[in-house]
Parts: C-alpha cells; sequence; structure tokens
C-alpha cells in the first residue's frame, strides 16, 4: 500500500515519489543506514518512473528529443552520487537540504506560472520544441539545451545521493527556468527519472549496498505496489490544471523540508 500510494503521488507530480519514500522508510526501518534506505529507494523510484512514463507515453506528452539530452546529463551526476552517499555526514546534508527544498517550495507557491512557461528564451543554444498529446493539445516552449543537460547533471547527483529520485527539484526548474510547460515537464521528467534512478541502483548493486540479505526483498514488494499507483497517477495528471500540479509539488517539497530539518536536529 506505502509503495502504491507512493507512486501515485510521485507520478502525479512527476517527481518519482523518493521524496516521500525516503523519510517514511527512515521512520519504518530506524535500524537501516542512510545508505541502505537510498538504495531502497531509488530502486522503487526506477520501477515507478519506468510504470508512469509507459502512461505518459500513451498520452503523447514526453518530449523524447530533449528527454535523451538529459538523459545523458543525468549519468555522470547519478554516478558520483551514488558513491559519495557513504561518506556525507548525514545530518549536515538533510539541513542543507532542508532548506533548499523549502526554498523551491515557497518560490513555487509565489511565483505565477503561467508567465514563467510563456516567457520568450533568447540567447545561445537555443532549441525550439512542439510537442501534441492524443487529447489534441499543442505546446510550444523553448530553452537553452546547454543548461538543461547541466541542470540534469546536478539533479543526478541529487538524486542518487539523498535517493528521492531528482524529479521534485527536476520538474520545478524544467518549468520554471527551462519555460516547459508544466505537464511536458512532468511527463519528459519522468521518463528521464527511469534511466536516472537505474544508474544509481546499478552503482548500489555492484557496491554490495542491497542485496538479498540487505533488503531487496522490501523493495522489490515496495516496487511491487508502486508500478500500479504510477498507473493512476499518471491518469489524474492529465486532468488536473499545471498550476495545481506545481503547488501540490510545492506543498510537498515543504512537508519534506519539514521532516528533514527534524531529522537533522535529531528528532
Amino acid at each position: 500500500m506505502l509503495g502504491f500510494a507512493v507512486g501515485a503521488f510521485g507520478t502525479l507530480v512527476g517527481a518519482g515519489g523518493g521524496f516521500v519514500l525516503v523519510p517514511v522508510l527512515l521512520l519504518v526501518y530506524p535500524d537501516k543506514d542512510p545508505e541502505t534506505i537510498t538504495a531502497i529507494s531509488l530502486l522503487v523510484v526506477c520501477a515507478n518512473a519506468a510504470s508512469g512514463s509507459v502512461a505518459y507515453a500513451r498520452q503523447g506528452r514526453i518530449d523524447y528529443r530533449s528527454a535523451w539530452w538529459f538523459i545523458l546529463g543525468t549519468f555522470p551526476g547519478a554516478v558520483a552520487g551514488a558513491i559519495v552517499v557513504g561518506f556525507v555526514p548525514r545530518r549536515l546534508f538533510d539541513a542543507v537540504f532542508a532548506v533548499l527544498l523549502a526554498g523551491v517550495g515557497v518560490y513555487l507557491l509565489v511565483r505565477r506560472h503561467e508567465q514563467a512557461i510563456v516567457e520568450p528564451v533568447r540567447g545561445r543554444g537555443v532549441v525550439r520544441r512542439v510537442v501534441r498529446d492524443v487529447h489534441g493539445n499543442t505546446y510550444a516552449y523553448s530553452y537553452q539545451l546547454w543548461k538543461g543537460v547541466a541542470i540534469s547533471t546536478l539533479v543526478g547527483f541529487v538524486s542518487s545521493l539523498l535517493g528521492i529520485g531528482g524529479g521534485i527539484i527536476h520538474v520545478p526548474i524544467m518549468a520554471t527556468v527551462l519555460h516547459f510547460p508544466v505537464h511536458i515537464a512532468a511527463a519528459t521528467s519522468h521518463f528521464v527519472l527511469a534511466f536516472m534512478a537505474a544508474e544509481g541502483t546499478a552503482v548500489h548493486v555492484a557496491q554490495g549496498v542491497i542485496g538479498w540479505d540487505r533488503s531487496l526483498g522490501q523493495a522489490v514488494l515496495l516496487a511491487a505496489g508502486a508500478i500500479p499507483g504510477a498507473q493512476v497517477g499518471a491518469r489524474l495528471a492529465h486532468r488536473l490544471h499545471g498550476g495545481l500540479i506545481l503547488r501540490a509539488l510545492a506543498g510537498a517539497l515543504l512537508l519534506v523540508a519539514f521532516r528533514l530539518a527534524l531529522k537533522a536536529g535529531g528528532l
């Protein structure tokens, strides 16, 4: 049931659900180290994102041309994050990340999202995209490709480091900085997230962090619930206004920031 809930909400906002799963796992499994928790979360996020991507692909809302560039960008960051997680002081990083999430959450709540999407993009390396979904909606937008790849590298690093998937950061940045329409940002980010989480999971498996004697069973059960949950989340996503999706994401960011702040304080 936990996996189903994480899959549904994570896919709805295009964030994978790891940002909800990690704090819950820290409470449910207090005896497990942070490295194992992030490994479990990334495996579940990978299954959730893959399932959600299938649903989004049927809706025709994935910008594949942009996604493949972003996937290339995530690779070095995802591998580095999965390696570094075993060495970073967790309490200090939780405190810093709580401030980051709270800042992004507040920013999304006060920003006028429609203006951010239609703002014209100028400068070098600008690419233009037109995506038409199966419902007949047309989305036209432009962004700087180099900026999208650089952002994806950073998101890949944070994703593997915390086991949160990365969509919780990727979607709002794609919508506000890269000027993607929110529905396209959520769908495209989910597709990228499937590969991003797979990269981090592969590193954890190679390092022996996760195995049959170290929580693989729990991860598989969570993933089994996340897969159908992702289908439900994707169906709900196309019925909601883009601004509402971002506000839901902002609320989730603030909740996670609060939880991380408590954890950093030893509560």
